[in-house]
């Protein structure tokens, strides 16, 4: 069960439908794939998309330390010492979470394929299925309400609206948006670290009839202090983003007075699926929910956080909606979507097909 090859490209996948968020505009997205191959034919794949915003790393380095003479390392290892590799790849890449992340996801993929299971039974499923949010980035409130009708039309039941222009138009939008689907749909919200922290208490003040489930990251990442000093109420809404990286931020934030009651959990931020359940176990041991995220993604990598996710006692929450507007993928398959409701394919591995 040696591993034979490793191949690596890119993919230039474009969005149908381009989006603003607090700190740019997006309309496509590059893709980094890995494909793990045995000896005996079996393959995992693996995708990862940088984020210079967030971590800091771009396309081409994460190109570059996917390079041959950068993976002779992991030729003729043995899958079925996955976990030890898994372990190896943050010594390795340190400062590449999506290069982490895209071979993290191949040896997860590859290793329940040869099991013959579908990698959340090999993780361990607590949960079976949930709603995902669907996301409608900051535009103007007639945008925001046609886009949302197109949602709920589709069956979605939760959105997640990027709000960080104007506090004024901020809740304009969200408030408009509950007067057109009352309580039908549940309404989060993501400010991507675009307020202060007046804005915020100011916001909860002011939104507390709309019943906003959670806001996400409205702070800059690095004002960890100012989140503690918020009252409960307020922290038990918040979804750590942006402040959350790595397992080590997983336990500054949880040091008591903890600075938030819900930690985001995104695979290219902290590298793959090995790291990210060691967030969630921080998580749970502190008594904090976990949502899932994603940035723009093939289904690759969705299914691999969809995994993941369902193996953590402690999700409440996924927002697992990043290849839903791509105008094309690599793969089909991985998940099941019906009426906004996600949940695995029950396939081995991932459970994804080359196109």
């Amino acid at each position: 069960m040696k591993i034979k090859e490793i191949n690596v490209w890119k993919a230039n996948l474009d969005l149908t439908r381009p989006y603003t968020i607090a700190f740019k505009t997006v309309s496509a997205v590059e893709n980094v794939l890995v494909e793990i191959v045995t000896e005996n034919g079996l393959t995992g794949l693996g995708a990862g998309n940088p984020s210079t915003e967030v971590v800091g790393e771009k396309l081409s380095e994460t190109m570059a330390v996917l390079q041959p003479e950068q993976l002779d390392w992991l030729i003729g290892q043995d899958i079925r010492s996955f976990q030890l590799l898994c372990d190896e790849l943050p010594q390795r890449l340190p400062r590449n979470p999506a290069a982490r992340a895209a071979l993290d996801i191949a040896l997860h993929d590859v290793f329940a394929k040869y099991l013959d299971v579908p990698l959340v039974s090999f993780l361990g499923q607590r949960l079976d299925a949930l709603p995902t949010s669907i996301t409608i980035g900051i535009k103007s409130v007639a945008e925001t309400l046609a886009e949302a009708e197109e949602y709920v039309g589709r069956g979605f039941t939760h959105l997640k609206v990027k709000v960080g222009e104007t506090l004024e138009q901020d809740l304009e939008r969200l408030v408009k948006l509950r007067e057109a689907h009352g309580q039908n749909v549940t309404i989060r919200i993501d400010a991507n670290q675009g307020w202060t922290s007046y804005d915020l208490a100011n916001f909860c003040t002011q939104a507390q009839p709309l019943e906003i489930e959670l806001i996400e990251q409205p702070l800059p990442a690095p004002m960890i202090d100012d989140l503690r000093e918020l009252p409960d109420a307020v922290k038990d809404l918040v979804a750590a983003d942006e402040s959350l990286l790595t397992p080590a931020h997983a336990f500054q934030l949880a040091q008591s007075p903890r600075a938030c009651g819900i930690y985001n959990i995104k695979l290219m931020k902290c590298g793959g699926v090995h790291a990210a359940r060691q967030i969630g176990t921080i998580a749970q041991q502190a008594g904090i929910d976990l949502m899932w995220g994603c940035n723009d993604e093939s289904i690759i990598s969705i299914t691999a956080a969809l995994h993941a996710a369902f193996s953590c006692a402690n999700t409440r929450y996924i927002d697992l909606d990043g290849s839903l507007d791509l105008a094309r993928d690599v793969v089909s398959g991985g998940f099941i979507l019906e009426n906004g409701i996600m949940r695995p394919n029950g396939k081995p591995g991932l459970g994804v097909e080359r196109l």
